[in-house]
């Protein structure tokens, strides 16, 4: 008899609500994370760059506050307060995590896990590794090895997670179900004078600066740099975004992305450009035309984008297939291997949280009730997960841009309308406030194809979007549906309505 019902070897977005979802459904859970629950969007991605960027905008807001009739005087921020506020927000949501695991009866060990073979797992110590004073919260804690119970372990203790849940010694277990949600790391290219070189961070050294820098170079345009080039922007940082494709956001429609460009308009952005080389704080880079071309920095953000982690946890050793873009998994969440799954930015499928999310909830309906599952549609759907971008102003998508929709052979018929239409995006924004909608559908069969936004509240309204491709709305569809006024999600309907008939 197996030890545990499943093992999940990552405590990211992807794992962690596996994990609850099966121990919620009665299964006997080990959840195994090497370094912080909640993986690197909790940490040291999504939840801590989006704690710095509205602070970024509340003191933008507060220094443009008069064309809104409030006048404010002397505004200033203070970084290190900021910085505090980040490390209270991360703080607080990593321990609901490890709470929220704990009230599912999810056993959660701090080990390095690898994978031995299908439904075996082994669990190496490692709390030497972990970063001294980062947040480190575990759930149900068992104090050693996992599925053995401690006299101490009372009932009643929900809302704490203790930091005594480290494997002490090598140990093996089995299970009848194996998750794999190792997550993703970033691409550190090898540009000649970047390795070592303390000027050069990745996202997660930017974060914790003591200081606002006053020049700082991303090389880089997708979420990653041109979020951070809109925060520090915002601080008062000189920013010059370094692309080498011809516009920024590659995955998102070419006319917003292009309008979310001029819309950051304190960034400056050099596209179809090389990096060449980084000589301490100089970046050495080739433009568009072939000329070379140099940019001082205080600091340089590597931001190429991430990689699935893919070794380092037995995945070629255990005979898992792994692909160019991560472990390969068909819709449900399956490898090649027998009761064995991955979910998150490891299958490379899309490396985003809410991915993540849906396909742990898809593993997990598939391990307690396969049939009821399938019944029910549990299957990843790829071009129904929206994206986001936290820029100011921000800017979301869901499902397919134009050219794509072209690609795959469709006759395209499209609308766009200002977010102007919006009484409400006025009256919080102003009339000049840029902000669009666009809408791509099939011209033959009117289906929704995408949707994609740029402006205030984008990211809020984005899953409404979703909702419609999801469900397959026609144009005539979506143009019945009854939005609340007012409100920005009003766009939406108008550019429904925009559609040529």
């Amino acid at each position: 008899m197996a030890d545990f019902d499943a093992i999940v070897l990552g405590g990211g977005p992807g794992g962690y609500l596996a994990a609850e979802r099966l121990g919620h459904a009665g299964k006997k859970v080990l959840l195994v994370e090497k370094e912080f629950l909640g993986g690197t969007c909790l940490n040291v991605g999504c939840i801590p760059t989006k704690s710095l960027l509205n602070s970024a905008k509340l003191y933008q807001h507060a220094l443009h506050s008069e064309q809104f009739g409030v006048t404010a005087s002397g505004v200033q921020f203070d970084w290190a307060k900021v910085q505090s506020w980040k490390a209270d927000v991360v703080k607080t949501l990593v321990g609901g995590v490890g709470a929220a695991e704990k009230r599912a009866g999810v056993e959660v060990a701090t080990a390095h896990g690898t994978l031995i073979a299908p439904g075996v797992v082994e669990l190496a110590p490692l709390s030497s590794r972990r970063t001294p004073g980062s947040p480190h919260l575990t759930g149900q804690a068992t104090g050693g090895i996992p599925g053995q119970a401690r006299d101490d372990d009372q009932a009643g203790d929900d809302d704490q997670a203790r930091d005594d849940a480290d494997v002490p010694v090598t140990t093996r277990v089995t299970a009848d179900h194996v998750i794999i949600a190792t997550g993703s790391v970033p691409v550190m290219p090898p540009i000649p004078g970047a390795k070592d070189n303390p000027l050069v961070v990745d996202s997660t050294g930017l974060l914790a600066v003591e200081t606002v820098p006053e020049r700082l170079v991303v090389i880089g345009g997708g979420v990653i740099g041109v979020e951070f080039a809109s925060l520090f922007a915002a601080f008062g940082s000189h920013v010059e975004v370094i692309e080498m494709l011809p516009e920024i956001l590659p995955f998102a429609d070419a006319d917003l992305a292009a309008r979310t460009r001029k819309a950051l308009a304190d960034v400056t952005f050099h596209l179809g450009c090389k990096v060449t080389a980084i000589e301490s704080g100089t970046v050495v880079w080739t433009d568009a035309k072939g000329a070379e071309q140099r940019a001082e920095a205080d600091l340089v953000l590597m931001a190429v984008g991430r990689r699935p982690l893919v070794d380092g946890w037995g995945a070629t050793e255990a005979g898992l297939e792994v692909g160019p873009r991560g472990v390969v998994v068909d819709d449900t969440m399956r490898t090649n291997l027998p009761n064995v799954w991955a979910v998150g930015d490891v299958t490379g499928r899309s490396l985003l949280a809410h991915a993540a999310y849906r396909m742990g909830e898809i593993a997990a309906a598939h391990i307690i009730d396969t049939a009821s599952a399938a019944k029910r549609g549990q299957r990843l759907r790829v071009d129904t997960i929206p994206w986001a971008v936290y820029t100011m102003p921000e800017a979301a998508g869901v499902g397919l841009t134009e050219a794509q929709a072209k690609g795959r052979g469709h006759q395209v018929t499209t609308a766009t309308v200002p977010l102007a239409v919006s009484g409400r995006f006025v009256a919080e924004n102003g009339v000049r406030a840029p902000g669009a909608v666009k809408l791509i559908a099939d011209k033959g069969t009117r289906a929704v194809l995408g949707i994609h936004m740029l402006g205030s509240y984008a990211p809020e309204t984005i899953w409404g979007a979703a909702a419609v491709l999801e469900t397959e709305l026609t144009v005539d569809d979506l143009r019945q549906v009854v939005f609340p006024h007012p409100t920005v999600s009003e766009a939406i309907r108008e550019a429904a309505w925009a559609i040529k008939a």
